[in-house]
Parts: C-alpha cells; structure tokens; sequence
C-alpha cells in the first residue's frame, strides 16, 4: 500500500461518484465553432504581433486565428503545430495568461485578452478528432537516434526526427508515455485520456518506436546509447523530490504530491481514491496548487497552501492561486514547516512564520500549527540518474542553447536540462530546436 494512505484519517469516497465527477469536469470548455468564430473576431491580427514574442515556440499567433476566422480551423491547426506539435496539451495547461494572452493588446487595453488557449484548443481538437496527421515523413536517411524519456521535451524531437526521416526509439522508464502530460497535470485540465491520445496522434507521423520499461542504469547505459545510435537525446525529467527538513516527515500520511497526481491521474475510479479530512500542501508552484486543489474535490474538508515566501514570489500564476482559492482552499504566506506532529501517523503539522530581507529567508520563532492528517510535499524536484560524465549547470544538465551537453554526440532538454521555465511549452520548444541541431549535426 503506497505511503500516506494507511493513516487513519485518509479515505476513499468522500464523495459520491456524481460530484467526484461534476468537480473533475474539464477546467476550460472546448469552443462550440460559433463561439470560436466570436472570439477570433477581437483579434486585431497585430504586425508584429506581442503575443508571439511571448510564445516560448513562437507560434504565429495572429495567423492561426485568422484561419478560424475564415473557417479553416484544421489549416489553424497546422500553423501551431507547425511550431510545437504537442499544441493540443499546451493549450489546456500553459499558463497562457503569464505568456501570450498577457501580452495581448486587448489585454492591455480592455482587460480581457483574446482568449488564445481556448482557440488553440479549437482548432487542434478539430484535426485529431478528423483522424488527420498534417505531416509526411522525409525519405530515410538512415540514421537512428535514441532518446531517453518520453515525455514532452522528448516527444516533440522524436516527432521532428521522424519527420525529418530518422528512425527514434524512445526509451520510457514507465507503462506509458507523455511524462508529466500523462502523470503530473491536473485531472480536470487534462479530461477524457486527452495526453494519451496525443501521443497515439503524435506516433502517426511514423518511425518512433517506443520501449517502455527502459531507463538509465536500468539495463541502458549512455555508452550502450552512444554505441549503438549515431546520436542521443536525453529529456529524463527530474525525479528526486526535495525533503522538508522538518522532524516527522516520515510519518504515514506524508507524501510527495507528484506520487499523488500521478495516482489520481492514473486511477480508474476517483471515488476510490483516499485522501485526509485535513490536507496541508507545502510548496508554491503549479503542482502545489494541483495537489491542493484536487484534494478539495475529492472531498477533503479542509486544504491549505503553506508557502514559505509572500504571494508574489509563488511559482503558480495569480490565476492558479485564484482557482485554488475559489475551490475552497487556504492560501498561508510567509510560513515554513518545523515538525510533523502525531503518533505514527500524521495529525498535526506545525509551522514557523518567516521574514525576507535583501532576499534572505529566516525563521522569525513564532509558531503556529495546523490539524493535518495528509501532507503533500511540493517543494521541488531534483535530478536524478543524470551520467556522472555529464557537465552539470547547478542542479541540472548543462546545455547550449540547442541543447547540446559536455558529451559529444549527446543532446538534452526539458526539466532535466539547465535554462528556461519549467514548462510544458518551453520544454517541446527545446526538443523541437534540439532535433534541428542533431539533424545538421548527422548529417554534415
């Protein structure tokens, strides 16, 4: 039994299968084609658009929108993914209102940005549900490429390889594939096995093989790659989560959340899921907000946030903290956790208020505690499985800006590799640019 679900105050069924549902329902509705033609009209259709400075795959925003003005959503289609194949997820779970819609001219104008997630939706949806792959495949060269974790970053260079006419074996150290797509996003961001038909889509380009059950050091070395490929990318992910430093985090009911958005995203039934009646999330990101939030719709009584710096230092957008706070959950600042209470199994957690100066974080001494019989940990992943042959850039794989490591013949990109947000969107961007950089470096 996975940790954190025998303490005595975590339970399955909560709630009834009805509301479990009703809750978990798709955060951003598709647009009805009506109501997409309504909102690619208040596009100004910008020269030199803002919006696609702020695309991490410079995707030509006003373009793509034109298109579903004129009724051509699968053209619109090919315009995104043209950019970033996996446009589809990227649209139901980019921050798009920290990236393009921010910098939207509306947005500074009225407020209200044209709503280009929900338009990049629109029209995706409308190519894979017509069965279509808009991409041929180049005539063979010949050449193979390895590439080690399926995940977005991996994804997108494997389908850019392919189209280019390399054959690309994906190593996957898990039962499927989509990396934190298919095991780390939301439930109601990403509905109805959206991630897995994605990649089923993404594969019709042909010439991917994927290995699942296949990882570094689990009968893969980066020598056995490098021998056997004339090139390798690695976009591993990272798969260490940090510690809390805080005595009794070993308690039962303390867990990491990415464990249980990858349980939750996995389960057959969320009725069947356990969680705490008092839930206490550590952490200030998107997988923060994730954990917390899905926790209150499972049916926990009460959920709180307990970041130990001021709201505007939060990884998770405003928006996200807004969703959060607008399904019931507690937003705590500027605390950080000393000790998990309870014998054996959690009951209490106990954190101390902080103070920041010149970007120095320290302990004030007064103390607080919350009752928490389930305590996610979100504070952070770290890299692990990297090849001690590899150049590090702190804590992660050091890279140009193609992607290219320490090791000749030996790409990397996505969370693993050094440089930009940790994004679904900047992550296919690096694996997009990477593959380009491998196809001139194969072949001369």
């Amino acid at each position: 039994m996975a940790q954190g679900q025998t303490a005595p105050g975590i339970v399955s069924g909560r709630l009834s299968s009805e509301d479990i549902a009703a809750n978990f329902d798709d955060l951003h509705p598709a647009y009805a084609p009506h109501e997409a033609a309504v909102a690619a009209d208040r596009c100004y259709f910008c020269y030199d658009a803002p919006c696609v400075t702020a695309c991490p795959t410079d995707i030509d925003i006003p373009l793509f929108i034109r298109q579903i003005q004129t009724g051509h959503a699968q053209a619109a289609a090919k315009t995104i993914l043209d950019q970033n194949i996996l446009g589809g997820m990227c649209a139901r779970v980019c921050p798009t209102e920290t990236l393009c819609e921010e910098a939207c001219v509306r947005e500074t104008a009225e407020g209200k940005p044209v709503e280009i997630g929900r338009l990049q939706r629109y029209a995706t949806d409308t190519v894979m549900a017509a069965g279509v792959h808009p991409f041929e495949r180049a005539a063979s060269t010949g050449k193979t490429v390895a590439v080690v974790g399926a995940g977005p970053a991996g994804l997108a260079c494997a389908h850019r390889l392919a189209m280019l006419g390399h054959d690309v074996v994906i190593h996957e150290a898990r039962e499927k594939a989509g990396g934190l797509n298919e095991f780390g996003i939301a439930a109601y961001k990403s509905t109805e096995n959206y991630a897995e038909a994605e990649v089923d889509w993404l594969l019709k380009i042909g010439g991917i093989t994927i290995e699942n059950g296949s990882a570094l050091g689990q009968g893969v070395t980066l020598g056995g790659l490098q021998e056997a490929y004339d090139a390798v990318f690695l976009s591993i992910g990272l798969g260490g989560v940090n510690a809390l430093r805080a005595e009794g985090e070993d308690k039962d009911g303390v867990r990491d959340a990415v464990d249980f958005i990858a349980d939750l995203r996995q389960a057959d039934a969320l009725s069947a899921l356990p969680v705490g009646r008092n839930v206490v999330v550590i952490g200030g990101g998107m997988t923060a907000v994730d954990a917390a939030v899905q926790s209150k719709l499972l049916g926990a009584e009460n959920v709180t946030i307990a970041y130990r710096r001021g709201r505007e230092a939060m990884g998770a957008s405003r928006f996200e903290q807004d969703l959060a706070a607008s399904k019931g959950v507690k937003l705590m600042f500027n605390v950080q956790p000393v000790a998990v209470h309870g014998n054996g199994a959690a009951t209490e957690i106990e954190l101390e208020y902080t103070s920041s100066a010149g970007g120095e974080l320290t302990g004030t001494g007064e103390t607080t505690r919350l009752a928490a019989d389930q305590v996610f940990k979100a504070i952070g992943q770290t890299l692990e499985g990297a090849p001690s042959v590899l150049a590090l850039d702190g804590r992660k794989i050091a890279v140009t800006d193609a992607g290219r490591t320490s090791v000749d013949g030996v790409w990397a990109g996505g969370d693993c590799a050094a440089g930009g947000d940790d994004l679904t969107v900047t992550a296919v961007a690096e694996g997009r640019d990477a593959a380009m950089d491998i196809h001139k470096a194969m072949m001369g």
